[in-house]
């Protein structure tokens, strides 16, 4: 008895080694490569096998990862990269500056088509020797160390690539990086697509994870991948849709963790598009008729959050926190919006409509708004056209296939009202989105919104070093936006990630995409054993 007394005292439960997760994902891996990744199926692939400069701690803060530091000097314009002494890819070979350096110009390569090319645009590099190198920008840039996260791609195996072959190489499905796990075994179905990757352990890096392995199976639709999940063919997932999730989360066998995106949620107005929305009373009266909480609910089926802010409002950073304190989210009242626009000069015609004489000439008040073809943006623009029609405006919906939408909708800003979702960084930046310069495709302003105070505010702010300054800045620019209405800021996605009880992930906060849930994976753990507490 004595001796049992005593075990429970100095031993402690302490996660070992061992174990093999089952990861379910929607989609079929394509382009496993840092450079070329867009679908989640392979931005999820590449998180696992690939490492970058930088990574994303658990307390959601940026960490060196192959890097051992950092260091930027005092103009902001050059980055110092020293890399740690013994980083391999998963073939053996030794990671140097050089790769760092390949990786960069390869996403920079126009004829390459990289998604992320936007983000490297005017950087250089300079080589010192095998561990370090520079990153130089041509003006100072506070966000830009985010972009540090790219996995490094191996040179001496892309670099024999002629540039226009690299999307169509066998190597996008059969990747070798430095990350924390390499691809053991792959399974194609009948169609030849790729099924299922087992994933093992690298451990010639640090740290090495506790997982000994990782099984991937890959799914064409959520409907094959809640069959699986129910079947339990698989432990964890992040792409179970809503209605099932609301199940889930009362099962004990399933832990459930749910992070704000930073992406938000917007019906934007294009004033250029239509009379009717110059009229700021008229965007007051929209917006205040408006119920988060009820679109929330009835789309989402509660997985989101309100927004009346440009800002992701539980980014859980100290910007975000400090940019969206104070104001309400719900109004949610229609007589304020039938006062607003009656004391605007709007009166009710036969047909129990807004109209009004605008530049001699008897405007309709009359909104359209286009959205992608999606179940849930469905639900969300039936839910406020509703809440208009109630208050006499009329309303019509019309739905693109994302493609379509952007190239005939978004970038050409042909519309008068779009509901869409801007992402942004997990750094505060509002510049390309709401920067007089960006109105024009391919920047990202599609208010079309101008404003010379903004201009300045959101300039200075993207390049001070200061976080105080940066948040002040910032938040001058967020009150004149608000004052102006150039949209109406509705709610920030969740991503629900559902794991079986016996896996114990580690926190995830302050993520920027789906992916980046697996940015410590070495720190996952499905195995517990009971150790001397000096033994720790």
């Amino acid at each position: 008895m004595i001796g049992l007394i005593i075990n429970d005292t100095f031993l402690a439960t302490t996660p070992v080694e061992g174990g093999n997760l089952v990861e379910g994902i929607v989609g079929i891996p394509r382009f496993v490569n840092p450079a070329l990744a867009v679908t989640k199926a392979d931005q999820d692939m590449t998180m696992l096998i690939y490492s970058g400069i930088m990574k994303i701690n658990p307390d959601g803060n940026l960490v060196p990862d192959i890097a051992e530091t950092v260091t930027i000097s005092e103009d902001g314009k050059t980055y110092n990269i020293i890399i740690k002494p013994e980083i391999f890819f998963h073939d053996g070979t030794p990671l140097t500056s050089k790769d760092i350096a390949f990786t960069i110009g390869l996403v920079q390569n126009p004829d390459l088509k990289s998604p992320l090319r936007g983000n490297w645009s005017g950087v250089t590099t300079e080589i010192i020797n095998d561990h370090e190198l520079n990153v130089m920008l041509e003006e100072a840039y506070a966000p830009f160390i985010e972009n540090f996260i790219l996995g490094i791609l191996p040179r001496h195996i892309w670099g024999e690539l002629p540039i226009e072959q690299i999307p169509f190489s066998q190597r996008n499905t059969n990747p070798i990086g430095t990350g924390p796990f390499f691809i053991k075994n792959t399974v194609r179905g009948d169609t030849g697509l790729i099924t299922n990757y087992t994933l093992n352990r690298f451990t010639r890096n640090q740290p090495i994870p506790k997982l000994a392995s990782i099984e991937v199976k890959f799914y064409q639709n959520e409907d094959s991948l809640v069959t699986a999940f129910n079947k339990k063919e698989i432990l964890s997932t992040a792409y179970l849709p809503t209605n099932t999730l609301v199940e889930i989360m009362e099962n004990p066998k399933y832990s459930t963790i749910q992070i704000p995106l930073p992406r938000v949620f917007a019906i934007f107005f294009n004033q250029n598009r239509s009379p009717a929305f110059r009229d700021i009373s008229v965007r007051k009266a929209l917006a205040v008729a408006i119920n988060r909480d009820n679109i929330i609910d009835f789309a989402f089926s509660g997985f989101g959050i309100p927004t009346t802010n440009p800002i992701p409002p539980t980014q859980n950073t100290l910007e975000s926190q400090r940019l969206n304190e104070g104001g309400s989210v719900n109004t949610d009242n229609k007589e304020d919006a039938v006062k607003l626009l009656t004391d605007a000069g709007w009166t009710k015609n036969d047909n129990e409509l807004w109209e009004k004489r605008i530049n001699k000439e008897s405007v309709i008040l009359s909104v359209i708004i286009k959205t992608a073809n999606d179940p849930v943006l469905d639900k969300t623009t039936q839910a406020i056209a509703d809440l208009w029609r109630e208050i006499g405006v009329d309303v019509q919906i019309e739905q693109f296939e994302q493609t379509d939408l952007l190239q005939s909708v978004i970038r050409p800003r042909d519309f008068n009202a779009l509901l869409f979702g801007i992402d942004m960084s997990r750094v505060v930046d509002l510049y390309p989105f709401w920067h007089s310069s960006q109105r024009e495709d391919p920047g990202l302003n599609i208010a079309n919104y101008a404003n010379i105070e903004v201009d300045s505010f959101l300039q200075k702010a993207r390049t001070t070093q200061n976080i105080e300054e940066r948040i002040e800045l910032t938040g001058k620019a967020v009150s004149i936006i608000d004052d102006d209405i150039p949209a109406i800021f509705l709610f920030v996605p969740t991503l629900t990630y559902v794991v079986d009880s016996k896996v114990t992930p580690t926190p995830i906060t302050k993520i920027s995409k789906p992916s980046e849930r697996f940015m410590n994976i070495t720190d996952w753990n499905m195995n517990t054993d009971k150790l001397w507490n000096f033994f720790r």
